[in-house]
């Protein structure tokens, strides 16, 4: 995995220890397994910062930060991941999530009719909002057990073939095992 580049532009504990709006949570930000980059820590902050992308939410950054802290998750990844779901890629995001959500409820999927009105919004929570919400929560399970097992699986594989090269690169330097194979 690109370890040297996730720990050349994610923040320092030392930095992020330092600032004072985050002064409140005192000692919970010295954990060490919230900033270590290995692939137990970034495969949970795969899976916490991409779940919190999937739902429609204020504060998503706020909320995949407390859930990284609660699973012992790289805090700074987390909360990078939640921004997969940004003001250009929510709308589709979210309209697919209501899609899979009407789908899974045997709705009719509602034209697009947007007012920005009390009324319509109270009149139209309901019709849009479970949907929304339902699709959200599957999609977001889905796709964050994916990532998680694809983070696993892919930093094996780095590791594997990692040992692979060096036993190599072993092999063709040492002149004992040369000496056996003739």
């Amino acid at each position: 995995m690109p370890k040297k580049f996730m720990k050349r532009y994610l923040p320092t504990p030392e930095k992020v220890q330092s600032m004072q709006s985050l002064r409140f949570l005192g000692d919970i930000l010295h954990e060490p397994n919230l900033w270590h980059i290995n692939r137990h820590c970034v495969a949970r902050a795969f899976l916490v910062g991409v779940w919190f992308c999937f739902i429609p939410m204020p504060f998503q950054m706020l909320a995949a930060a407390f859930c990284a802290i609660w699973f012992n998750a790289n805090l700074p990844l987390s909360v990078v991941l939640v921004w997969i779901s940004n003001p250009l890629t929510m709308p589709p995001m979210f309209y697919f999530n209501y899609k899979v959500g009407a789908w899974i409820l045997d709705r009719p999927v509602l034209a697009f009719d947007f007012e920005l009105s009390w009324g319509w919004i109270s009149h139209r929570l309901i019709d849009i909002g479970v949907p929304l919400y339902l699709g959200s929560l599957v999609l977001a399970t889905m796709t964050a057990c994916l990532a998680y097992l694809a983070i696993q699986y892919l930093w094996r594989r780095k590791i594997r073939s990692d040992w692979q090269l060096r036993r190599r690169g072993r092999a063709d330097n040492d002149p004992s095992v040369g000496d056996q194979a003739s």
